[in-house]
């Protein structure tokens, strides 16, 4: 007859490991993008990026869209996030030319601040024109002789290819050293460009992939506009060798849980909630300071996710443990 204890220590383990897997590799929902039929493109894709004397750069953003079935309106990724370098992306304003549904729902992921344009009710279909209009703060990064600037001023999340993109660049100072750069990430391909008198600056790019973007490159001389200081929050993995160590003696002590006499429910229990008030106060403070999204797992996270590790084996083995195999009479 089959070992029950077999089935058990296998049930055991997948559940400990199931954990930190969901915790560590899948840290925040990913919303799959939906199938876009072949028909369907973006022919003109028009920005406008404003920079203000006082450091914000505001953005609008003129979208031109072929549905070629009925959809319930488009979605725009814009930058939260990259590495432990965060910008604040605020004062949404969205609108239709074409009188398609135009409200605007924002969720902030990992990386981007994704806008959702339309009516989860009502479905369009054919070619509609949609306005965005948001800011962005903590964009400009200075450097030791002048200001910086650079943005994906459509971004690379479209699946779907534009026709034509042009991007304007507007200053309070004139403006001298100005880039574009159109493509994939990492692209060198120039931008065409046409200067509009001293104070803006306009690049257009015909013939975008889905996946590409136009990257804007602006430096100032220094003092030019205010440049606040760039936000900074640590890195989604910041624990060191201590934690990695002992989130691995925790997977390892969940692997012999059922060939030893585990300790009982109101043990497992217990390390499963100073494991999470361990979590809580190592995160408060980074989340109370910076907004949820600034959490990051660092040393005390990682033990306080041990004992949840632990307790949760400890847990499942008095759940599984009752199970017995019945002799069947001969």
């Amino acid at each position: 007859m089959p070992d029950v204890r077999g089935r058990v220590r296998g049930r055991v383990i997948f559940m400990g490991l199931l954990l930190p897997i969901l915790v560590l590799v899948l840290p925040a929902p990913a919303g799959a993008a939906p199938g876009r039929s072949a028909g369907e493109r973006i022919p003109t894709y028009d920005v406008v990026l404003r920079i203000g004397s006082d450091g914000v750069l505001r953005v609008r953003e003129t979208i031109t869209y072929d549905f070629d079935r009925s959809e319930h309106g488009i979605v725009r990724h814009v930058p939260f996030r990259r590495g432990d370098r965060v910008y604040d992306v605020r004062n949404v304003r969205t609108s239709s030319s074409t009188g398609a549904p135009s409200r605007a729902r924002m969720s902030r992921f990992l990386r981007d601040v994704r806008i959702a344009v339309g009516d989860r009710h009502r479905a369009v279909s054919g070619r509609q024109a949609y306005v965005l209009e948001y800011e962005v703060r903590w964009a400009f990064t200075p450097r030791a002789r002048h200001d910086e600037l650079e943005w994906d001023a459509i971004g690379t999340d479209w699946d779907v290819p534009i026709g034509n993109a042009a991007v304007r660049v507007e200053a309070p100072v004139p403006l001298r050293r100005v880039a574009c750069r159109a493509g994939a990430p990492g692209a060198s391909t120039r931008c065409l460009r046409d200067r509009d008198g001293p104070y803006a600056v306009d690049f257009v790019q015909n013939g975008l992939a889905p996946h590409e973007g136009m990257r804007i490159r602006v430096r100032l001389p220094k003092h030019a506009i205010t440049v606040p200081a760039p936000r900074h929050v640590p890195p989604r993995w910041a624990g060191g060798w201590p934690g990695t160590a002992v989130l691995a003696m925790a997977l390892g002590a969940v692997a012999l849980l059922p060939r030893l006499a585990a300790p009982g429910r109101r043990a497992g229990a217990g390390l499963v909630a100073a494991g999470l008030l361990l979590v809580v106060a190592d995160a408060g403070e980074e989340v109370a300071g910076r907004g949820f999204w600034a959490f990051s797992l660092g040393n005390g996270c990682l033990a306080g996710l041990a004992l949840v590790i632990v307790g949760s084996g400890v847990l499942c083995a008095h759940r599984f443990a009752p199970l017995r195999w019945t002799r069947l009479p001969r």
